[in-house]
C-alpha cells in the first residue's frame, strides 16, 4: 500500500491546488483561530457501561442528553469565531476514495484483531463505515463464539474521541500522530492520519513514531501533554500517558537549522486521574496570562521541571528549573499566573478536578472554560476578563468582537465528568502567528 500511499497523496496535493486547503500552523497557544477539528459526542459515549467504563478510561459514565446540550455550546462558540471541521465529516470524506477505505480498515483490523468483520467493513458506503469506526460495530450473533461472549461490540466504540486533541498533535507544521498510551485509543490515531495524509482540506506533513527508524515500543505521546508556547518553545508534560521516550521522539522531529528550540518538561503525578496532562494543571490564556494549579507549579514538590535544549533535532543541554513559570521567563516569556480555584487550597482541588485549570483560547485573551468553576471564574474576572455566557454569543445577545480579554463560560456539569475540558476536547489545525 505504501506506493499507492505515495500516489493517493500525490493526488491530494494537486486537488488541493484547486480547492484552497488549509495548511497546518500552529505556533503557539494563543494565536487567533483559523481552523479546528471537533468531535461531537454521540451513541459511542452512551454505549458506555459501569462495566467496561474503566476499560474505556473513565471513572463514571455519561448521560449523552446532558452532555450533548452542554457540547452545543461549546461548538456553538467556536463555529462564530472559526471554521470547525468534524472528525465523522472528514473521515467520510476521506473514506470515499476505495483505495484509501482498503488501506484503513486493514490498519483497523490488523490493530483490533478483528479479521472476521473485514468482508463486512468493506460492503460498508462511506457514510456507514466512518460511522461504525467511531461507534463501534455490534456483534452480531452468528456463531457460538459471539452468542457466549459477554461482550457487545466486536470493534469497540471510540468513548474518549470526543477528546479531539489527544490523538494527534499540530506543531508547527507537522502533526504528530500520537502513540497513545493506552490500546483502546489506538485507532483514534489511525483516523487522524489518514485524515491528515489523505483528505484534499489539508495540506500536512504527519510524524508518525511508530513509522520512525527510531522507535521505541516506550514512546507514548497524548495531545493534552504537549503546548506550543512559542514557535522555539514547547511545554511537555511527562507522567502515566507521556513517556521520556515519548518526548525524545518530539525532540528529533522538531529540528531546526535556523534556530535553537527548546522544550520544558514537567513532571506529573501517576494519580489522581485528574493530573492526565499537562493541560490539567496550565494553560495558556494571553501573550502574559496563563492558568495554573498552583500546588503542582509553583510549590514545592517531587515533580521536577526540566529544561532541554535542541539543536538540530539533538537534545544539546539539560538542565533542572524551579518551575514553568521561571523558565519561560528565562526564554523572554514572562507570565502571570492566574490561580484554579483561587486562594483556598480546599478550592483548588476541587475545581482543578473538574477541569478548572483547562481553558482553550481561541484569540490573545479570548478563552472558552466551564462555569462550574465559580473560583476560577473569578479568578479570571479580578484579572480583567470579562465574563460572558456561551448561549448569549450564540444568541446573538453578545458579541465577542466587543472585548479584549474574555472568557466565555459554557455548562459542564455532565461534560466535566469526562475527564477533561475545552482544550481536551479541540484539535487546532491553524492559527494566525503571534508578534511577541
Amino acid at each position: 500500500m505504501e506506493k499507492n500511499k505515495d500516489k493517493k497523496i500525490n493526488q491530494k496535493i494537486e486537488m488541493k491546488l484547486s480547492e484552497n486547503p488549509m495548511k497546518i500552523q500552529i505556533c503557539s497557544e494563543i494565536g487567533k483561530l483559523e481552523g479546528v477539528i471537533l468531535h461531537t459526542p454521540g451513541p459511542e459515549v452512551e454505549n458506555m457501561t459501569p462495566q467496561n467504563a474503566e476499560r474505556a478510561l473513565y471513572s463514571d459514565i455519561l448521560n449523552l442528553s446532558v452532555a450533548g446540550v452542554e457540547y452545543e455550546q461549546f461548538r456553538g462558540v467556536l463555529e462564530k469565531v472559526t471554521k470547525v471541521f468534524q472528525v465523522k465529516d472528514l473521515l467520510a470524506e476521506t473514506l470515499a476514495e476505495p483505495e484509501v477505505k482498503k488501506f484503513l480498515i486493514s490498519r483497523v483490523i490488523e490493530n483490533s484483531k478483528v479479521r472476521d468483520i473485514k468482508s463486512y467493513l468493506l460492503e460498508q458506503n462511506a457514510e456507514d463505515l466512518a460511522k461504525l469506526l467511531i461507534e463501534g460495530v455490534p456483534i452480531q450473533n452468528n456463531s457460538l463464539s459471539d452468542y457466549l461472549s459477554r461482550q457487545r461490540f466486536k470493534l469497540e466504540p471510540l468513548h474518549n474521541f470526543f477528546f479531539t486533541r489527544d490523538a494527534s498533535s499540530s506543531v508547527l507544521d507537522t502533526v504528530f500522530i500520537n502513540r497513545m498510551a493506552s490500546p483502546v485509543r489506538i485507532r483514534e490515531s489511525l483516523i487522524m492520519e489518514s485524515i491528515f495524509d489523505f483528505h484534499p482540506k489539508f495540506i500536512a506533513r504527519t510524524a508518525n513514531p511508530d513509522l520512525s527508524r527510531h522507535f521505541d515500543s516506550l514512546i507514548s505521546m497524548e495531545g493534552g501533554d504537549i503546548l506550543v508556547a512559542r514557535e522555539d518553545i514547547l511545554l511537555i508534560g511527562t507522567g502515566i500517558r507521556t513517556t521520556s521516550q515519548g518526548i525524545d521522539y518530539i525532540a528529533r522531529k522538531i529540528e531546526s537549522r535556523e534556530q535553537t528550540r527548546h522544550i520544558i518538561v514537567q513532571q506529573l503525578p501517576q494519580s489522581p486521574e485528574s493530573f492526565i496532562h499537562l493541560d490539567m494543571v496550565f494553560t495558556f490564556l494571553d501573550f502574559d496570562k496563563c492558568m495554573i494549579y498552583k500546588p503542582l507549579i509553583l510549590e514545592s514538590n517531587k515533580y521536577a521541571t526540566i529544561h532541554l535544549t535542541v539543536d538540530n533535532g539533538k537534545i544539546t543541554s539539560i538542565s533542572e528549573e524551579n518551575n514553568i513559570i521561571e523558565a519561560l521567563q528565562k526564554l523572554g516569556m514572562p507570565l502571570q499566573p492566574i490561580l484554579c480555584g483561587g486562594i483556598e487550597r480546599q478550592n483548588q482541588e476541587r475545581e482543578q478536578w473538574h477541569s478548572g485549570a483547562n481553558f482553550f483560547a481561541f484569540a490573545p485573551g479570548k478563552i472558552i472554560g466551564y462555569e462550574r468553576n465559580v473560583h476560577t471564574i473569578e479568578e479570571l474576572s479580578k484579572s480583567g476578563f470579562s465574563v460572558v455566557r456561551a448561549k448569549d454569543i450564540i444568541a446573538g445577545k453578545d458579541d465577542l468582537s466587543n472585548y479584549e480579554k474574555v472568557v466565555v463560560t459554557i455548562h459542564g456539569a455532565e461534560l466535566s465528568r469526562g475527564g477533561g475540558g475545552a482544550r481536551c476536547m479541540t484539535m487546532p489545525v491553524r492559527r494566525e502567528n503571534i508578534s511577541w
